[in-house]
C-alpha cells in the first residue's frame, strides 16, 4: 500500500435546515444533524446519499461533505 493510499483522509457529513433553498446559512445551527466522520471519501458519500436519499421531500434540508483532512493538513 502506497503512502498516499494509507493516508487517513476524514471527512464529516452534516446537516440540516436552511434558513433558504439557495444558501448555506442553517435556520438553527442548534439543530443540525451531525451524522459523523469518515475515514475516507467513498463512505461519507454513502453516509450523505442516505441522509438526503431520507430528507428529499423536505426542500429546505440539505446535507454536506467537508474535507476535515484540509483542515488538518493543508499541504
Amino acid at each position: 500500500m502506497s503512502e498516499l493510499q494509507s493516508k487517513q483522509l476524514l471527512h464529516l457529513v452534516f446537516g440540516g435546515e436552511l434558513e433558504n433553498i439557495g444558501g448555506t446559512t442553517f435556520r438553527d445551527p442548534g439543530k443540525l444533524d451531525i451524522v459523523g466522520v469518515f475515514p475516507n471519501y467513498a463512505t461519507a458519500e454513502q453516509a450523505w446519499r442516505a441522509k438526503a436519499q431520507q430528507t428529499v421531500d423536505s426542500a429546505m434540508t440539505r446535507y454536506f461533505i467537508v474535507h476535515l483532512h484540509r483542515y488538518l493538513d493543508p499541504t
